[in-house]
């Protein structure tokens, strides 16, 4: 069994659109696939005529996240009607597209977009996020030769995945030299790694992607694994990066001189212990590549082949065997549906059922009519990705805040929450309907949002209700020499186990040592709770700086690009800082990281993620959530645009 692999296009830059020559009919088609909620709006930004924000046509945010935005069959008749006509005169008057709408005209098609929220504040944060004139307004906007001419400062960058590839690239805008040291032998990390049966991303391409290097033609709505995998390879090359990454490197540990104010990286290369010295370090190992074991008795014990998920055994056939599969996370609901296919019997264990969110479109290939709007409408593809930034982050943080006075069960948080708990419910109902006995076991009892939900196009319910898959929900005992041994004297025999149970998120950096000023080491400053200010900066550890590091990860199903963008900008903010005050280091203050993780953790304390005593991969071992950031997208870009020399120290 293998991971889809699916080639991509030459380029993933494709910011141009291609002028309309279509017939009328021709038109016609490709509207019946479009996606409708931004297309209105990209129409009255190609024509400048906003009276086509009809506000009987606005979706409601309510039903923002359905198919269509929940828009009716009438509403989506008439917006391609409009559409249609506004198209062919576009056409027919030679393609030539209105000015650039003024700030007030695109807060209006923003807000139409997003059913009403203001989006006054969001401005520049989407002019910069949605790069929709072409231009990249999160470069450094600073080169080295003229912020310190002739000064040298190299970087030594640890992984070469999605954050490790933005840094070099923006470090290479700003002349700044860098070398990447990657254990794997190519690029991508975790979409390098992650290899196991069904293996795709839960976030829409358009989102899940550089807002610097979008493409026009995704060929998934989802991509699986192999697109993501080469959609970065091409951005290494694009990119010129690639000439600087040393793979087969292991990074063993970083330590800090105190003397000469430099580091001094540790690795191990074909068995070879090496040392690269350089000015700073950015660890951009990510967090979801080294798994999670359960703590289960007798791992060890079994007989046959075990592996987890993260360490797919793709030379083990799985044909006609009794396989058991211990997790029912998100990479567990993409494998098992794939598994079940072949094996002769699967038997999932479920400790916690996870939250489904309906997505029918989840395995979809994207519609030839909408790849062609996507191509020939100006502004469209950036517009239906902010639709999905919206509904994926700021627009959907409400249903997960605590309502202190909201009297309920516990699987809600407030009466937003509830109504969300409600559609899925429905989803649930509409799945599970037939089969009581699995309703009773896949229905959460905790608060949408408090774990990581999972995408579903109704995969789920089929392969349970298979004759040859088992559900238990029943507690595991231990497991032994031909099986699983249940807590009630059962016993469940298998030829194969499969560990779906995740990965070590919250050991940050681990295994890699870390030492800094005065050799004091990290791991022991953390204590097992890891704390970064921004998720990115350290004190103790000048010029060490984190990607997705703690208190950065998106919960409802935002992307993890929009937020190392963010911190890739602030750390090559940081390094100017240095550049310009002719210092050799920069060190946040103890004070700020401090006062910064107290307000984290209060008000993550008040997010359904925090409050809910539900088991998730959010916490770490003490309890504290030390993944995600509570506050909004809008206010983390605000807090990295541009650093505050007054919350860091300079080493000179």
């Amino acid at each position: 069994m293998t991971s889809v692999d699916v080639t991509a296009s030459p380029s993933p830059f494709l910011h141009g659109v291609v002028p309309i020559t279509e017939t009328d009919d021709e038109i016609r088609a490709a509207l019946e696939q479009a996606e409708l909620p931004p297309l209105l709006p990209a129409l009255a930004y190609l024509t400048g005529d906003l009276s086509l924000l009809r506000p009987h046509l606005r979706p409601d945010p309510l039903t923002m996240s359905m198919p269509q935005g929940g828009l009716t069959d009438d509403q989506q008749a008439e917006i391609r009607s409009i559409a249609l006509d506004v198209l062919c005169r576009y056409r027919d008057g030679g393609c030539r597209p209105a000015p650039v709408p003024t700030d007030d005209e695109l807060r209006q098609i923003l807000e139409f977009i997003v059913g009403g929220a203001p989006m006054g504040d969001y401005l520049p944060l989407v002019e910069e996020e949605l790069a929709y004139r072409g231009e990249d307004r999160r470069a450094p906007g600073w080169h080295i030769s003229q912020t310190a001419p002739g000064r040298t400062f190299h970087v030594v960058i640890i992984g070469s995945g999605m954050s490790g590839i933005l840094a070099a690239h923006r470090l290479q805008q700003a002349g700044v030299t860098f070398t990447i040291l990657d254990k794997n032998d190519d690029v991508g990390g975790t979409w390098h790694e992650s290899v196991y049966p069904g293996c795709r991303v839960d976030n829409p391409n358009h989102n899940y992607s550089y807002s610097f290097a979008q493409r026009h033609d995704w060929p998934y709505h989802y991509s699986p694994q192999g697109v993501l995998e080469q959609y970065f390879r091409e951005c290494a090359d694009a990119f010129g990066v690639r000439p600087h990454i040393r793979f087969g490197c292991t990074v063993q540990r970083s330590v800090w001189d105190d003397d000469t104010k430099r580091w001094t990286v540790h690795y191990l290369e074909g068995g070879a212990e090496r040392t690269i010295e350089g000015d700073a370090v950015i660890s951009a190992v990510g967090q979801l590549n080294r798994p999670l074991w359960p703590t289960i008795d007798g791992i060890a014990d079994f007989q046959g082949p075990y592996f987890h998920s993260a360490e797919w055994r793709h030379d083990l056939d799985l044909t006609g065997k009794r396989v058991c599969v211990i997790g029912t996370g998100a990479s567990a609901l993409q494998f098992i549906p794939e598994v079940a296919k072949v094996a002769g019997h699967v038997t999932v264990f479920q400790r916690t059922p996870p939250w489904i969110a309906p997505t029918p479109d989840y395995h979809d290939e994207i519609a030839p009519g909408l790849k062609w709007l996507y191509g020939h409408v100006p502004t469209y593809s950036e517009l239906v990705r902010f639709a999905i930034f919206w509904r994926m982050g700021d627009g959907a943080i409400e249903g997960v805040r605590v309502d202190p006075t909201w009297q309920g069960d516990g699987s809600s948080v407030s009466e937003i929450s509830e109504f969300g708990k409600q559609m899925l419910l429905e989803y649930y109902r509409e799945q599970f309907g037939d089969r009581p006995d699995l309703l009773e076991k896949v229905i959460p009892n905790y608060p949408p949002g408090a774990k990581r939900a999972v995408r579903d196009n109704g995969i789920w319910a089929t392969t349970l209700k298979r004759d040859d898959v088992t559900l238990r929900t029943d507690a595991i005992g231990h497991v032994d020499a031909t099986g699983v041994a249940m807590v009630d004297g059962s016993h469940v025999d298998a030829d194969v186990i499969i560990y779906g149970t995740g990965y070590q998120a919250s050991r940050f950096l681990t295994p890699m040592q870390v030492q800094g000023v005065g050799g004091r080491d990290l791991h022991e400053q953390w204590g097992g709770d890891a704390r970064a200010y921004l998720g990115v900066s350290i004190p103790g550890f000048p010029n060490f700086w984190c990607l997705y590091g703690p208190n950065t990860n998106i919960v409802i199903n935002g992307s993890i690009i929009y937020f190392s963008e963010c911190g890739v900008r602030y750390i090559l903010g940081l390094v100017r800082e240095v550049l310009a005050n002719d210092a050799t280091a920069i060190m946040v203050r103890q004070d700020v990281h401090d006062r910064f993780n107290e307000a984290v953790d209060a008000e993550n304390r008040r997010m359904a993620w925090g409050w809910s005593p539900v088991n998730s991969w959010y916490k770490n071992q003490f309890g504290r959530v030390a993944q995600n950031w509570p506050f909004t997208l809008l206010e983390y870009w605000r807090r990295t645009k541009q650093v505050d020399p007054q919350e860091f120290e300079l080493i000179r």
